[in-house]
């Protein structure tokens, strides 16, 4: 009885497949990967606190900037205190509840007051402000 051999093909790795995963797992990378928003360049001293805490910056926030010499910026447009308050109106609702106040420590107490009223006036019940830790 004669029984016929079969030869056994040598075992291969499909490279095309792989350069698929590759690929896939790249995009996947770059999609997943958060970008920081560029934040406009404003010399701002923020005061100091003790009691601070950081926050993720998960939201995207509207940021309400104050600078020394009381110049008043909404995501680093140009506004006035009186525009302030239409401005916030017409923001969506997600950023309208992420507003933040980022003040100088020379700024004037009474612009700070003025910003903080055209924001109540416009809804905002919670606003968190940006300070500098002790330590940093």
């Amino acid at each position: 009885m004669k029984f016929a051999v079969r030869r056994r093909r040598a075992p291969s790795i499909i490279i095309v497949s792989l350069v698929d995963i590759l690929v896939i797992l790249l995009i996947f990378f770059v999609v997943s990967t958060t970008f920081k928003k560029d934040q406009p360049e404003v010399n701002i001293h923020l005061p100091e606190s003790k009691t601070s805490s950081a926050k993720p910056a998960e939201l995207d926030h509207a940021i309400v900037t104050v600078d020394a010499q009381d110049g008043l910026m909404l995501d680093g447009k140009t506004i006035a205190v009186d525009q302030l308050e239409e401005a916030v109106n017409n923001l969506t609702p997600p950023r309208k509840a992420s507003i933040v106040l980022k003040a100088d420590q020379k700024a004037s107490f009474g612009i700070i007051i003025k910003v903080m009223d055209a924001l109540k006036l416009a809804g905002v019940k919670n606003l968190p402000a940006f300070t500098q830790g002790a330590g940093e």
